[in-house]
């Protein structure tokens, strides 16, 4: 693998010495973006531009221009591998994701296929290879994928959900069904995770959007189990370099000893989880990263500065902090005060570095 021209972000993920924090942002490449919005707009709808990979590599490199964040994200969707599943993935106006085909059945269980990455998934593979090459070496590149929790939530609700109450109905009357599903769900992404990887992405993240709505025992058994499956599954050797790991509960602060027991090298921390208490918790096991408020950014730029400031401080001196928000960015949150956060985070972060 080619040297990188800034590998903070990686070696943060390491727990290596860095000189200052790194930074980049859940959902940076997205609606907040007037730039964005025109490409939007061009590609006819958010499904055609996920599955165009030209277009998904120019609103995954607009986010770098205004900011030089320090890593990259594949612009995709977690709902890429139920669609090529067969679920028939589509997008109502204000509704969010939904499916055609739900799972409800055993026999819809049954059905479901393991997608070939470079097949049914081809054009995210496609967009890996075409945004590596115009990353130029620049900073790294992070693929994703929706844990196999998550994904069953949508897969079995049909679309997004309040109270889960579909899945959960299947998950407390038919756990082995659900067990199957599962297992079928952690194969497919684990290929998935290591298709991005051999296209050139050079860290992965789990997104477990709805684990923390289960309950410990639940989290235990249907979420984290497969979390970890799909991490024993995953290629992380390339070229002689580590491919650093992510996992992200919403909601999962309290469950981070057992999180940081995953085999992931870093866990994302949501908002709500304090910073100072997660570390002293994971000791040197893992790296964190985040989480300041999303809903900070509409403050201004003197208030989100502050923010900055005491998440930094919460996270205290030491490599091993990757600077995020502790969830997306939200669509209408003016420009000017990500760049706010940006540049706090590049003036105020050296002091913690110091050697």
């Amino acid at each position: 693998m080619p040297s990188l021209k800034n590998d903070i972000f990686i070696k943060t993920l390491l727990k290596q010495p860095v000189d200052r924090t790194p930074v980049w942002m859940m959902r940076q490449a997205g609606r907040y973006l007037p730039e964005y919005r025109k490409v939007r707009e061009q590609a006819g709808s958010f499904l055609d531009l996920c599955t165009n990979p030209e277009l998904a590599c120019e609103v995954t490199l607009q986010p770098l221009r205004r900011y030089g964040f320090d890593a990259a994200i594949l612009f995709s969707d977690i709902l890429t591998v139920p669609d090529a599943m067969g679920l028939g993935l589509y997008f109502s106006e204000n509704e969010g994701p939904k499916f055609t085909n739900p799972v409800r059945t055993a026999a819809d269980v049954d059905k479901l296929p393991i997608p070939d990455p470079e097949n049914e998934l081809r054009y995210v593979m496609d967009a890996v290879r075409l945004i590596r090459k115009n990353l130029q070496g620049s900073v790294p590149l992070i693929g994703f994928s929706g844990s196999p929790w998550t994904l069953a939530t949508y897969m079995v609700e049909g679309g997004s959900s309040k109270s889960f109450q579909k899945v959960k109905a299947m998950m407390y009357n038919e756990p082995k069904l659900m067990h199957v599903m599962l297992d079928k769900l952690a194969q497919s992404v684990a290929s998935y995770l290591n298709a991005q990887i051999a296209a050139g992405a050079q860290a992965v993240m789990l997104f477990d959007t709805w684990g923390g709505m289960l309950s410990t025992e639940d989290y235990s058994e249907f979420s984290l189990y497969y979390a970890k499956q799909v991490r024993a599954l995953l290629n992380t050797q390339v070229d002689g370099q580590q491919i650093p790991t992510i996992l992200f509960t919403k909601g999962g602060g309290l469950w981070l000893e057992l999180m940081a027991d995953a085999g992931y090298d870093a866990l994302g921390l949501d908002w709500q989880t304090d910073m100072q208490q997660a570390r002293a918790r994971v000791g040197n096991k893992v790296a964190l990263q985040g989480n300041m408020d999303p809903v900070a950014l509409y403050a201004n730029p003197e208030v989100i500065t502050e923010k900055v400031k005491t998440v930094l401080a919460k996270y205290g001196q030491g490599s091993g902090h990757v600077f995020n928000l502790g969830h997306g960015i939200l669509p209408d949150i003016n420009p000017e005060h990500v760049k706010a956060m940006v540049d706090a985070v590049r003036q105020y972060s050296p002091a913690y570095h110091l050697s």
